[in-house]
């Protein structure tokens, strides 16, 4: 499976917005493996302002190393940019 890091390793010289063609056709351009294409070519065909867009339409994760529950936890969390001693203000 395709990683963050490679697909925005295979866009980074893509100007953006930049149409779902332009997207697949700078990661040939640049010799993406099989993987991050495939990934590529199923994006829906909408304009995309940046590669994070790009990555988050294509399914891959920017933070892999983070599991579902986890994910579950700071989805509950009222206060997520808040230091722990003032959430209980």
């Amino acid at each position: 499976m395709a990683s963050y890091t490679d697909v925005l390793q295979y866009l980074s010289s893509l100007d953006y917005p930049a149409e779902k063609d332009d997207v697949v056709r700078e990661a040939e351009r640049e010799g993406a493996p099989p993987e991050v294409l495939q990934a590529l070519r199923a994006l829906p065909p909408v304009d995309y302002a940046n590669g994070t867009e790009v990555a988050r339409s294509a399914g891959i994760d920017a933070a892999p190393e983070v599991d579902a529950s986890q994910r579950a936890a700071q989805a509950r969390d009222r206060h997520p940019r808040v230091s722990q001693h003032l959430r209980g203000i």
